[in-house]
């Protein structure tokens, strides 16, 4: 089975959320709604990429940075694809695509109860970065926080 790497456009968006919403170990949330993919993949045009096999979408990868360091996120491969170099693809097309934006690190994450997705990454050779702080996340930014700010913060 011979598959296609393409940039991920719109369209994709009901096959790649099937494809997440049966890929053990990919953590889907609020942010993951088909308007908010569509504002990532405009934020990050050229970033993001869908494996292609039979006119099937098989595999995605959504690639995004700041600025200064890169994000790959959402690397699913459909259970029959599996060890064919799909994933590696994917990979080598966002990491390339992040590199022609001169982007020089990367970062993902994998949720603690995913093991072989840590072992995954580990074996292409990513390692875990040891800091002394977790993740912390504000939610829902422009709605909760700024109201917050403005009841609980006086500026002069």
């Amino acid at each position: 089975m011979s598959h296609e790497i393409r940039q991920m456009t719109f369209e994709d968006y009901d096959q790649a959320y099937r494809l997440w919403s049966q890929s053990e170990g990919l953590c889907l949330g609020d942010d993951d709604s088909r308007d908010r993919i569509e504002v990532y993949l405009r934020r990050n045009a050229g970033l993001c990429f869908v494996a292609v096999s039979e006119g099937k979408l098989v595999g995605t990868v959504l690639c995004g940075h700041d600025g200064r360091r890169g994000v790959l996120r959402h690397l699913a491969v459909m259970q029959g694809h599996r060890g064919k170099g799909v994933a590696r693809a994917l990979i080598k097309a966002g990491l390339t695509a992040l590199g022609r934006s001169n982007i020089r690190k990367c970062n993902l994450y994998v949720e603690d109860y995913n093991p072989d997705g840590l072992r995954f990454w580990e074996h292409l050779g990513w390692y875990h970065v040891k800091y002394d702080y977790r993740t912390l996340q504000i939610p829902q930014l422009l709605t909760w926080y700024l109201r917050f700010l403005a009841v609980s913060c006086h500026f002069s």
